[in-house]
């Protein structure tokens, strides 16, 4: 039998340690929906195998052993007392398994999130923050709870390329090429959804030209590009953040790591 190298032990080690606190992030941060939503994070290696959230554990109750590892088949990898959601199923596999970018898929039920989902105008770039989004939103339209696996193909051809996914009338989702990524893009785009509602209810909007929104969005998701003279770039300041979020973690809620 051939054994497991031990750096392949070591990254999935990591990664359960990343998406756990992932996890507690979310619950820290009130984005939860009971035990309904998912957050998964794929393991190199040809085999598509990803990590999920037990299901019928709180948010604030999963750590780094109690994941549960997937085929994109949804079958267990390896021995777990707990079952899978299967609308997670659906919707993760179908994305781990058409976007190698996508090494996390984050997917949340909030408030502010599912009111700008059934708003016909979407995100809009209301904000500087939305603006990190510019450009960069995909759609979906309802079909029904997540378990039909017909819908994994339509799923997949609307969000394309695309960083995000705003599911109609159901909620949010985010990818990336890592746990913080996929963590931040879904922080701020909560955030951008909060503000766009209480804009909207307090009067008219006042929206920036599509020049600056596309200005604003490159200065957000291209600190490494060709700078202008004068101009300055901000190329640490998402790992910073995440780097923080780990050291809030370590104070409210370290069991993450266990």
């Amino acid at each position: 039998m051939n054994s497991i190298p031990p750096s392949t032990v070591a990254v999935e080690q990591r990664l359960r340690q990343e998406l756990a606190a992932c996890y507690r992030l979310i619950a820290h941060f009130r984005m939860t929906d009971l035990i309904f939503t998912h957050i998964s994070v794929r393991i190199p290696g040809p085999e598509h195998h990803f990590l999920i959230n037990p299901y019928g554990l709180m948010f604030d109750e999963i750590s780094a052993s109690n994941l549960v590892k997937i085929d994109l088949q949804g079958n267990a990898v390896e021995a777990s007392q707990y079952p899978v959601n299967p609308a997670g199923f659906v919707i993760h596999s179908a994305i781990h398994g058409a976007r190698e970018d996508a090494q996390c898929v984050l997917h949340t039920h909030t408030k502010a999130g599912c009111a700008v989902a059934a708003l016909k105008c979407g995100l809009l770039p209301v904000n500087q923050i939305s603006m990190e989004f510019h450009g960069k939103v995909a759609y979906h339209d309802y079909e029904g709870i997540a378990l039909d696996l017909a819908e994994q193909q339509r799923l997949v051809h609307d969000l394309g390329d695309k960083a995000v996914l705003i599911l109609r009338n159901h909620g949010l989702l985010s990818v990336g090429r890592s746990v913080s990524e996929a963590f931040l893009r879904m922080y701020y785009l909560e955030k951008a959804c909060e503000i766009q509602l209480t804009a909207m209810a307090a009067g008219e909007l006042v929206l920036p030209s599509q020049e600056v929104c596309a200005h604003t969005e490159r200065q957000f998701n291209e600190p490494a590009r060709a700078l202008k003279d004068g101009e300055l770039s901000d190329p640490d300041g998402m790992q910073l953040a995440w780097s923080a979020l780990l050291r809030l973690l370590e104070r409210v809620a370290p069991g993450y790591r266990d």
